[in-house]
């Protein structure tokens, strides 16, 4: 098994006032050779929005967008026509493909909304734009990893033209859980949302990130209350 450590303090960070960011790869003003991506994975950025802000109108092609809301609304506006908030316990997919433009704005006026904004590569260019969302609290399992992202329509969650599968686990303190990759030449990305956890020799903490390939599963023991995205994706 090999990995590569991401701490949350060696992150890039911008702050814009209406906008604090922390990258987990180079974006931006943020430009790290060394962090580039993890195999498909290309953005990681962890997102805090001032109340009544946002993105403007902006476009995107060839590109798989995730947002995962931490926290409050965000209002999401684009140009097939689509207009939805997502929340707390929401999963967002937007297939860029051939071009697609959209904005993300805090809902609210009075308080901030937090978000992963995460891109990935996809298998196929040019595709046509697509837009969904889903609920994962009717998926979500206490003290195991559940699958939210995939890249078949018929599985759990929301699905993206790229071979990766995306899972959230909410661990208890001294819990363990294991998770098998689907695919063995996959590398699979931990980024871990609070708490604290070990895997193999490697304490993680909050906002802290592990890259791990060359290794078909990796077993998770929470040493705090902890909340886990993994990110399983193809490293070529």
């Amino acid at each position: 098994m090999k990995t590569i450590l991401h701490t949350a303090e060696s992150r890039g960070h911008a702050d814009h006032g209406w906008l604090n960011s922390y990258h987990s790869f180079s974006f931006a003003n943020y430009h790290n050779p060394e962090r580039m991506n993890f195999g498909v994975l290309r953005v990681l950025n962890d997102d805090t929005v001032s109340g009544g802000q946002g993105f403007g109108q902006h476009p995107h092609k060839n590109m798989e967008i995730i947002s995962i809301p931490l926290k409050g609304d965000l209002e999401h506006k684009d140009s097939m026509g689509n207009t939805t908030v997502i929340k707390e316990g929401d999963v967002q997919v937007m297939s860029a493909g051939t071009g697609v433009f959209h904005s993300e704005y805090n809902k609210n006026k009075n308080e901030e909304v937090k978000f992963l904004q995460i891109w990935v590569f996809p298998k196929t260019q040019n595709v046509t734009p697509r837009y969904d969302q889903i609920s994962t609290r009717d998926l979500a399992t206490k003290n195991s990893f559940y699958q939210i992202l995939s890249p078949q329509k018929t599985e759990q969650g929301v699905w993206i033209h790229q071979d990766a599968w995306f899972s959230l686990g909410d661990f208890e303190t001294e819990n363990t859980s294991t998770y098998t990759l689907n695919n063995s030449n996959n590398g699979l990305y931990v980024f871990v949302l609070e708490g604290e956890v070990v895997i193999g020799e490697q304490t993680l903490k909050r906002r802290d990130g592990l890259g791990i390939w060359d290794t078909d599963q990796i077993t998770l023991t929470a040493t705090a209350p902890s909340k886990v995205l993994l990110m399983e994706v193809p490293m070529a």
